[in-house]
């Protein structure tokens, strides 16, 4: 669409008027619970974007990556060299790996327990639990403890969970909700394997 100098000029100054007044308007802080789901790529990856700007202001993250317990992953070898960073990973693998419900409970229990830690504590700014909705999908955890602990932890601190399927509790709950949809993959539509720096 072509617009004249003019037209477009008078535009400009529409947005950012009304941008300058929401974000006079939007001056509180607050510790955001952000979710990202759906059935494409990139809710992990999203939010390990968010820990690397944690990490590069100084600020504590903590990590739980839960069901990739047995996966080696990249993120993992990087976020562990920093000193601000408690990276912590549970589980052997995905559950179609595993087929041992008590096994993944229990794997699931060890992870939260490190969360829990994490979100009582005001040390950490961020905490990422990376494939928390995949737990919950498969009631490997009770939703009612871990919303409980979501609503207790400290004013300020950031909580990003990850995984499809997020349930919808949660989301209620949630500040912020992105659902990543699949429109074209590799490995679907070409029978491309998982590789190095883009899916771990």
């Amino acid at each position: 669409m072509k617009t004249d100098p003019d037209s477009h000029q008078r535009m400009s100054e529409r947005r950012k008027a009304g941008f300058d007044k929401k974000k006079a308007a939007a001056s509180a802080e607050k510790g955001l619970l952000i979710v990202h789901t759906g059935n494409g790529k990139g809710k992990s990856s999203a939010a390990f974007g968010m820990g690397l700007r944690i990490v590069g202001h100084g600020l504590r993250l903590g990590v739980v990556q839960f069901i990739k317990g047995a996966l080696h992953t990249a993120e993992r070898d990087l976020f562990g060299g920093y000193a601000n960073c408690d990276f912590r990973t549970v589980g052997d693998g995905y559950t179609w790996d595993t087929q041992n419900r008590a096994a993944d409970i229990a794997a699931a229990r060890k992870g939260w327990d490190e969360a829990c830690r994490m979100l009582a504590s005001d040390d950490y700014h961020m905490v990422i639990l990376d494939e928390l909705n995949i737990v919950l999908k498969y009631d490997y955890l009770p939703l009612d403890e871990v919303l409980a602990a979501f609503a207790a932890r400290p004013a300020r601190q950031h909580v990003v969970c990850t995984g499809r399927n997020a349930p919808a509790a949660l989301i209620d709950v949630a500040d912020l909700v992105t659902e990543m949809r699949l429109v074209k993959h590799p490995f679907r539509e070409q029978g491309i394997k998982a590789q190095r720096g883009v899916e771990y």
